[in-house]
């Protein structure tokens, strides 16, 4: 980056905020070999609220994986802006992924919309709070890998952050997203038994037994879609993520891996999922007699919702429309760790620049105009709580 780019960046620019995160480089290590993991980006953030006066602390979560948390004292409720540090690899770009260009009244590249524009966003907004004016009392904090597992923000919950409310600046094109799915991965595994191709009678085919149950998940999936809307998120889904078995185009394969998602809605336990997806193998099992296999439950994420009357929601509707921004409540499809602070009682929703549908893509780009509006938004609710009340 260059040094007019950092100047205006250190005075609270959110162009320039954002230029600067994505011109430095933050790729998870667990999605692409060498990624550069999230230090110098953490460095660099805590440069910047330390010097505007917040309290800052930078803890390694894991090796070489860090959080940024900076807190600044003021009145009334404690608000916590969460964002998160990481990206997605940059193999497959179109586009140099660490150039931030301006092109388009778009800045382009890895990690723009998600979420470097967000960031930016809360930064700009905390730079203007340490000036005049009222603020509340307020946590800025940024969090590792949860692009991968999560780890910063887990991390974060266990620290028991005092907050009363939370907003996480995940793309959702400046609407208000109280509510998300979440998901759950399934392991099944179906056993055969290796035969020549040639001998049916000896042979236990575990690909076809598991093709059977995959195909039995359609009518699970037309169930879901038959059960309550949720007014937001609609309904659950099923699918095959990834499919494993045989060995050569002769033999009769020995056994067969499918992991599937479901994606669950806010309220769904875990437990009560793996009963439906078990249900399925059993009637199965009644029509094959042969069939032998197990599920295991693997990665589990909630789903979660905060009241759309909430003093939140409502709250930065109400901000929005300060600044010429339309009133739009809407449900996110993608789960995020706005879960994870509604799990530990703080409530939480999503709100931010930029389009989900431009995350991770070849091409990444954000809108200048949802930047800045999304700074002078969480600039206006924050003053909010403390004049108007929690």
């Amino acid at each position: 980056m260059n040094a007019d780019t950092l100047e205006l960046a250190r005075v609270g620019d959110p162009i320039a905020l954002t230029r600067a995160l994505v011109s430095t480089p933050s790729v998870n290590p667990q999605l692409e070999e060498g990624g550069s993991g999230e230090q110098e980006t953490a460095a660099l953030v805590a440069e910047w609220l330390d010097s505007w006066g917040l309290d800052t602390r930078v803890t390694e979560i894991s090796p070489n994986r860090f959080n940024v948390v900076g807190k600044l004292e003021g009145e009334g409720p404690t608000l916590l802006l969460n964002g998160h540090l990481d990206t997605v690899g940059v193999s497959g770009m179109t586009i140099p992924p660490f150039d931030a260009k301006i092109e388009g009244g778009r800045i382009w590249g890895r990690g723009s919309c998600d979420m470097k524009a967000g960031l930016a966003a809360i930064l700009a907004a905390t730079k203007r709070l340490t000036e005049e004016g009222p603020r509340p009392n307020l946590i800025v904090a940024m969090t590792a890998d949860e692009e991968h597992a999560s780890l910063g923000m887990y991390a974060l919950a266990d620290s028991s952050p005092s907050a009363d409310l939370a907003i996480v600046t995940e793309p959702t094109r400046l609407a208000v997203m109280p509510a998300h799915k979440g998901f759950l991965w399934v392991r099944a595994v179906f056993m055969g038994r290796a035969a020549h191709g040639s001998r049916p009678d000896l042979g236990i085919d575990a690909i076809r037994h598991a093709a059977l149950y995959v195909s039995a998940l359609d009518d699970y999936g037309e169930q879901l879609t038959s059960r309550p809307a949720h007014p937001l998120l609609k309904h659950g889904s099923v699918h095959a993520g990834t499919i494993q078995g045989g060995s050569a185009a002769s033999v009769y394969p020995d056994a067969c891996e499918v992991v599937l998602e479901r994606r669950t809605m806010p309220g769904e336990r875990p437990e009560k999922v793996v009963q439906e997806f078990q249900r399925i193998l059993d009637e199965l099992s009644e029509r094959e007699g042969d069939l032998s296999a197990s599920l295991e439950q693997m990665l589990e994420r909630p789903g979660t919702e905060v009241p759309g009357d909430s003093r939140l929601v409502q709250g930065l509707l109400k901000a929005g429309q300060e600044h010429g921004i339309p009133p739009a409540v809407e449900g996110m499809t993608a789960w995020v760790d706005a879960a994870l602070l509604n799990e530990i009682g703080i409530p939480a929703v999503c709100y931010g620049p930029g389009d989900i549908a431009q995350a991770h893509s070849a091409d990444e780009w954000v809108e200048l105009a949802q930047i800045e509006k999304c700074a002078d938004v969480l600039e206006s609710f924050a003053r909010d709580l403390v004049t108007q009340g929690a």
